[in-house]
């Protein structure tokens, strides 16, 4: 699995951390980033989601999955819960 550049920041926040849950504010998020997260991932909880299987293109929730995390969105909140894949 590749972690996509534009996301390799976050990716590398979150394989470095020890906690088995990290939570982070969208405005973090781009902080690590060093750019905006896109409208969609603001409005639709399924743009933090993985893509379907048979898509081969790089995805940018490869930047949490290959850092063996699952992302649950809180839209209302602003932020996004990472929790460790056991």
């Amino acid at each position: 699995m590749t972690k996509p550049g534009n996301y390799r920041f976050l990716h590398e926040y979150l394989d470095r951390r020890y906690a088995d849950t990290v939570v982070l504010s969208f405005g973090q998020i781009e902080d690590l980033l060093g750019f905006a997260l896109p409208d969609l991932a603001r409005t639709d909880a399924a743009w933090w989601t993985d893509p379907a299987e048979d898509d081969p293109a790089p995805h940018y929730s490869e930047a949490w999955t290959s850092a063996h995390r699952t992302a649950r969105p809180n839209l209302p909140a602003r932020n996004v819960v990472f929790e460790r894949i056991a």
